[in-house]
């Protein structure tokens, strides 16, 4: 039998196969590092892009919110002018009340009566004045009773006042205004 050796080819074999081996090793890991680069440039590139569109939208939203700041400003002064308006229309229809209220105080006052002060204080007008005698003040009280635009006269007080006469008595009163509800309507209407 003839005795060949096989080791120095099976070492052959076996280095070649080694070498194969650590090709395919570097290989897979040069592959394996390609694809870890692609895959962190790609999630890079999408956190950007993100980022970007997040800034994009982070302005947009600062812009509205200031368009939404002035909204509120113009309906603010919008509710300012409307109650103005309101205002300036309520004063326009009470002015003409204003001139009843004396027409009618004129009125009442009857002959005797002489009035030192007038006053009023929302809707309660204090008087002082000094009358010929109580019966001028009574009548006083009465046709200011009578008419449609006072309501609740009230005698604080009188005190003889011999300085205007015999019989003269200086007076203190109150009395309560109250516009009729037609007249304050004809009166705003104009």
């Amino acid at each position: 039998m003839a005795r060949i050796n096989l080791l120095p080819w099976r070492e052959t074999y076996r280095k070649e196969k080694k070498d194969q081996f650590i090709a395919i090793l570097i290989g897979v890991a040069m592959l394996c590092a390609v694809i870890c680069w692609l895959w962190i440039s790609s999630v890079q590139s999408a956190t950007e892009n993100q980022q970007a569109r997040n800034q994009l939208l982070e302005k947009h939203i600062a812009e509205l919110q200031k368009q939404v700041d002035e909204i509120k400003e113009l309906k603010k002064i919008r509710e300012d002018l409307l109650t103005r308006i309101k205002i300036i229309q309520d004063l326009e229809g009470t002015r003409p009340v204003i001139v009843r209220f004396f027409d009618e105080f004129v009125r009442a006052v009857p002959d005797g009566v002489y009035l030192s002060l007038l006053s009023r204080t929302g809707e309660v007008i204090s008087i002082e004045g000094v009358a010929e005698s109580t019966n001028r003040v009574s009548s006083f009280m009465r046709n200011l009773e009578q008419s449609d635009w006072f309501t609740s006269p009230n005698l604080t007080s009188v005190v003889a006042e011999p300085k205007a006469g015999e019989q003269a008595s200086a007076f203190k009163m109150t009395v309560r205004t109250s516009a009729p509800v037609d007249t304050t309507a004809e009166g705003a209407a104009k």
